[in-house]
């Protein structure tokens, strides 16, 4: 079954009927397709709490929570237990519901899909109230890797866009053992605090802005009283053609309203212009992304014709990939939201990496 073949009517179906829908009608649909439910959490999980304002998890009902490293990590899980495995890693300032169409879709097709809530968004909390909120690319990176250790997965395809392709990338790149293959929107997100001092081109400085203004007390206090609004514009900029409506930005807005959520945002734009320090214990992580390590592991990057992000061009990335690698064009207006926008594409992505 080729997803894509179908992608443009059935994402334009999906465009109009997303606000009411939700990802338990989807799951009905997997069911029907002779998907089982999600098995028994082990003794290590737990019902997660709902994100507020989204009762019953806003859709990936029932969450789950599990201890990672130093979070407590909510998440959804769907298809059979014993698949193989599928990380699913959502962006800023986005949420689980980035994968609300394609988590269904891999589990019809066997996967088990697991939908993390990174540090700082939903029910996810950190273990300790002393713990730093650190939210540099390498603390992230050794959170997807924490919570493939507490789920007992020795592998998995990494899938993601924004923050959750950073995450991807820095994974495969370091832990290329613990990826099985890679789709990354916008391809090659790896940087370091010292390629962040080289200035860009006005224009592209322009792309920014949001940086330089969390840099400002002015821009903390700004996003943390304006966060819902100011994540509705970033959608709109990053996704200009995409006529998402209120009902679809609200049920992932509610999980911005994570108490750690503006600590983690802000420091992960002031780490990137080294303007914040990071911790200690990823130093040596740091050192080695900072050489810009090329990725071995099968890939597959993807980019929507629509993408009004800050991105690099394929071309600039596609060395950097050094195992079985294609590139993907998605066309039909697709924006920087890509799961969400062509979820058809964005599946099929990992279902074809998967046989790289």
């Amino acid at each position: 079954m080729d997803l894509s073949s179908h992608s443009n009517e059935i994402d334009e179906r999906r465009r109009r009927l997303l606000g009411g829908a939700t990802i338990a009608a989807a799951a009905a649909a997997a069911a029907a397709l002779g998907v089982g439910a999600a098995q028994a959490a082990p003794p290590a999980q737990r019902p997660a709490p709902p994100a507020a304002g989204t009762p019953g998890g806003g859709g990936f009902a029932p969450l789950k929570q599990v201890d990672a490293g130093p979070l407590s990590v909510a998440y959804a899980e769907l298809g059979p237990a014993d698949g193989p495995a599928v990380l699913l890693l959502h962006g800023w300032p986005y949420d689980i519901h980035s994968f609300a169409e394609v988590a269904p879709l891999l589990a019809s097709r066997g996967y088990r899909v697991l939908v993390p809530y990174l540090r700082g968004y939903g029910p996810t909390r950190f273990r300790s109230a002393d713990a730093v909120r650190n939210g540099q690319p390498a603390a992230l990176a050794v959170d997807a890797v924490d919570f493939m250790d507490a789920l007992k997965i020795k592998t998995a395809i990494l899938a993601g866009f924004d923050w959750g392709a950073r995450t991807a990338d820095i994974v495969a790149a370091l832990w290329p053992e613990r990826c099985k293959g890679l789709v990354s929107v916008s391809g090659y997100l790896i940087g370091s605090q010292q390629a962040g001092q080289a200035p860009l081109p006005p224009e592209a400085e322009l792309q920014w802005w949001y940086q330089f203004y969390f840099a400002t007390d002015r821009g903390r206090a700004g996003y943390d009283k304006n966060r819902h609004d100011f994540a509705k514009l970033i959608w709109r900029l990053a996704s200009p053609k995409w006529n998402f409506d209120d009902a679809t930005f609200e049920r992932s807005a509610a999980a911005l309203q994570n108490p750690d959520h503006v600590a983690i945002v802000i420091h992960n734009y002031r780490w990137r212009l080294g303007l914040a320090e990071g911790e200690a214990r990823y130093d040596a992580l740091e050192q080695r992304l900072a050489v810009a390590p090329t990725i071995g592991v099968p890939t597959i990057t993807l980019e929507g014709d629509a993408n009004g992000a800050p991105h690099p061009p394929p071309a600039a990335y596609a060395k950097k990939f050094t195992g079985a690698y294609v590139h993907r064009v998605i066309g039909g207006g697709v924006g920087h939201n890509l799961p969400q926008e062509a979820p058809a594409a964005f599946a099929q992505a990992v279902i074809d990496v998967d046989r790289l």
